[in-house]
């Protein structure tokens, strides 16, 4: 049986069996509703509107729920037997606090009963599926961003920065655009997050934004309830606020800059592998004209200090940036689990959580 690789973000987990040269074969919101114990539905049910996200800002934040969403997954999704449970590898965002590491693999040992564990970097990862050891990460996630120099497989953390800016945040800045252009709309987040991701996108520079008024292309889109509404600058607006951080209330450099600055904080000699090893990844990276709009900022930069993107290898699946991570999960997991790097029944039952910080770095 393969290792199983599971990626929990904020909005979504991706979860599959280690086959590298696919797209994960589980994609399900993180999001989930909670329902009352003896799994009834009635009409007027107290559990209807409760809901709970087990992972807050790229962590784990609720375990009870994560447990919940796990079950589902291995048993359910990947057709895991209790009894029979394999090996499973875990994608870690950067600066996951000790607590977190432990408390995942003493869940999956003690709960599951797993075994074999191992967990790696996001960042790390998200090289690997490019086929790099070495360059810089730039996450775009739900609940944050990670930038994050990888030098020969190991994350440089005194250099990384993690910017608690993301996807939801984008999602608010539109609820509160729309909020302004269509005050009688019924929009509720989840309609707001399908706009976003069907109209948002980046506008070629900083002047161009500038220039974007009134007369710009208008879209249509057609609410739940019937109702139709336009949506212009707003979208323009959304990809901005990456570079322009700004606009949603916050004072700090854009996107570009806090990887140049990032990478000017690495010794110089690392200097040229890390900017021409650049990886734009997370699923606000996929915004429509947010990758040209990186690439200008990144050429116009003042700084000696000039980014250049990878691009995915053609084998790779589609769409490899809303789960770098995760395909580079699977191609380690190839690695880790045949040759016995992983964390083992025994490890843990010797030394107990506090394994993972010495068998998974």
């Amino acid at each position: 049986m393969e290792a199983a690789v599971v990626d929990p973000g904020s909005k979504l987990l991706k979860a599959g069996p280690a086959i590298p040269d696919q797209a994960p074969s589980m994609i399900i919101p993180t999001h989930m509703k909670r329902m009352p114990e003896d799994g009834s539905v009635t009409d007027n049910t107290q559990f209807e509107d409760v809901t709970v996200d087990p992972v807050v800002r790229g962590f784990i934040k609720d375990w009870d729920a994560m447990e919940d969403l796990l079950h589902h997954v291995l048993y359910t999704g990947l057709g895991w037997e209790i009894g029979n449970e394999g090996q499973i590898l875990f994608t870690d965002p950067l600066s996951t606090p000790k607590a977190i590491r432990e408390q995942l693999v003493q869940l999956m040992f003690e709960t599951f009963n797993i075994s074999g564990f191992y967990a790696s970097e996001q960042a790390v990862l998200s090289l690997y599926a490019v086929g790099r050891i070495s360059g810089c990460s730039v996450d775009i996630g739900h609940g944050k961003i990670d930038i994050a120099p990888v030098i020969e497989g190991a994350v440089h953390h005194i250099a990384s920065r993690r910017l608690e800016i993301g996807g939801i945040d984008l999602t608010r800045l539109l609820a509160q655009e729309l909020g302004k252009s269509h005050p009688m709309a019924n929009i509720n987040t989840a309609d707001v997050e399908k706009i976003k991701e069907l109209y948002a996108c980046c506008a070629e520079d900083e002047l161009a934004y500038s220039k974007i008024g009134d007369s710009c292309q208008l879209e249509t889109h057609t609410l739940p309830d019937g109702q139709v509404i336009t949506i212009g600058r707003e979208r323009y607006t959304v990809g901005e606020a990456l570079f322009q951080p700004q606009i949603l209330g916050l004072d700090t450099h854009g996107i570009v800059e806090q990887l140049v600055r990032t990478i000017s904080t690495v010794s110089s000699d690392n200097h040229r592998q890390l900017l021409e090893n650049t990886v734009l990844c997370g699923g606000t990276s996929s915004m429509t004209g947010f990758e040209e709009r990186f690439q200008k900022e990144a050429s116009l930069c003042s700084s000696a200090v000039r980014p250049a993107l990878v691009k995915a290898p053609e084998y790779m699946p589609e769409n490899l940036s809303l789960y770098s991570a995760w395909i580079g999960g699977a191609i380690l997991a190839k690695v880790v689990f045949p040759q016995n790097q992983h964390i083992t029944k025994a490890d843990y039952d010797e030394n107990g959580p506090s394994i993972v910080h010495r068998k998974c770095f």
